[in-house]
């Protein structure tokens, strides 16, 4: 079971914080996460909300492991070539000064790079196999979701499809993009945005650029697609629908600052750059349209997918022999 406390085990050394089927999670390597979930602008936590991060961080770490070791035993770790491959685009951007200060700033060696390349090319391979390459959306199962939401796709106002690529300043704790990269602060934010954004006028796809280095957790590995929004919303940001009203199908816009809200009085949190991908007018959209079908699809798809890997998480994690001394050691303090 997945971290499972049930009596006192006493741990290897004082320098693991946890064991997966025996392999050590080290506190050097959850501390190491800690602090960049904290950002270059450490909150002042409380000891009690400082260890509810570190749990939570933990459990990511523990189920991380978990997937590895089930990858390598269906023969689908990442090679040395994938990972050498990968890091050779993520240093692509920048010069070897460049790329060693972004490693001295997020506290990381370039053995610890490549260890977190390794575990998300991993990653990826193992759930394509194990999820991806078992879902098939018919297209029976998509007349059936139009057909039950049709009034969905009656549009009320005229809509933007968009897509995005974010950088931003906010702690969290994983990037959420194929690369892992996150900026470590607003200076670092806009020159990862700037960068980005010449990929761009040199011709590098939008959405592939979105999926190796957006921050957006909810939009980096669909593209940066945000789906459709509806002119009104986007009247909230000023800046950006002026932006996106001079912009043809297929075009984007300069890097824009990103905001914690609509309407004045709301700070700058990190950068932008959008894309028009679609200007809707109002009115009934039809199910032989392809942008409808796209987007029926692209929702069953990522609701079976998010099911199937809750479900697949849950079994290995009832495979898994887990210990958890962090867990153990703020349970044994917080009982005396």
């Amino acid at each position: 079971m997945l971290a499972a406390v049930a009596g006192c085990h006493r741990p290897p050394s004082a320098d693991v914080v946890a064991t997966v089927n025996g392999k050590e999670i080290m506190r050097a390597d959850m501390d190491r996460n800690y602090k960049a979930s904290l950002g270059d602008a450490p909150q002042k936590l409380s000891p009690e909300e400082a260890d509810i991060r570190r749990l939570t961080i933990l459990h990511g770490m523990i189920t991380d492991e978990i997937l590895e070791q089930r990858a390598t035993k269906l023969n689908l770790a990442a090679s040395d070539e994938d990972v050498n491959a990968k890091l050779t685009e993520i240093k692509a951007p920048y010069t070897q000064e460049e790329f060693d200060n972004q490693l001295k700033v997020s506290d990381r060696s370039l053995d610890d790079l490549k260890r977190d390349i390794r575990r998300s090319l991993t990653k990826t391979k193992l759930i394509n196999k194990e999820i991806e390459s078992k879902i098939n959306i018919t297209d029976a199962e998509i007349s059936g979701y139009y057909a039950a939401h049709k009034a969905d796709f009656n549009l009320i106002e005229p809509q933007y499809h968009m897509a995005q690529i974010v950088t931003t300043s906010a702690p969290a704790q994983q990037a959420g993009n194929l690369q892992n990269n996150k900026a470590s602060g607003d200076a670092d934010a806009k020159k990862k945005i700037e960068i980005l954004h010449n990929r761009l006028e040199s011709g590098e796809d939008f959405g592939a650029v979105a999926m190796n280095f957006s921050e957006d957790q909810n939009t980096a590995s669909n593209g940066g697609d945000m789906g459709f929004i509806a002119e009104s919303a986007l009247k909230s940001d000023p800046q950006v629908y002026d932006a996106l009203g001079k912009l043809k199908p297929g075009q984007f816009t300069d890097v824009l600052p990103l905001l914690d809200g609509a309407g004045p009085g709301h700070k700058t949190i990190g950068y932008a750059i959008y894309r028009l991908l679609s200007r809707d007018p109002a009115g009934q959209r039809e199910l032989n349209d392809p942008r409808v079908q796209q987007a029926i699809h692209t929702q069953l798809h990522n609701n079976r997918a998010q099911l199937l890997q809750n479900a697949y998480l849950e079994m290995l994690q009832d495979d898994a022999k887990v210990h958890s001394y962090l867990a153990e050691q703020i349970l044994k303090q917080g009982a005396q």
